[in-house]
């Protein structure tokens, strides 16, 4: 699998017609095949210099996202629209 990427991204809802829900940073196009291709995966490293845990999510149209949670954004001093420094490598299998 692919090594850590480096990416500036916008928070934002995933469903945007509904308030509140989950919050996703999406990955540019270039990165996917750094991470191994346009699949569900674990991943880690850091938001805003945080750590960071989550997982991808495909995205209808060819995209791929990761799910940020509550206390992620919290953690990184992030919030629903703000520019981030994400860093995201596919996590070690336990």
């Amino acid at each position: 699998m692919g090594g850590a990427s480096w990416r500036w991204g916008r928070v934002r809802r995933w469903r945007e017609d509904k308030p509140g829900g989950l919050a996703v940073v999406d990955v540019s196009a270039e990165l996917v095949d750094k991470l191994g291709g346009r699949r569900q995966m674990r991943v880690t490293d850091t938001l805003n210099g945080a750590p960071f845990t989550g997982s991808t999510m495909l995205v209808a149209g060819g995209g791929l996202c990761v799910g940020v949670s509550r206390a992620a954004l919290q953690a990184a001093s992030a919030a629903l629209a703000d520019e981030v420094d994400l860093s995201i490598s596919p996590a070690a299998a336990n």
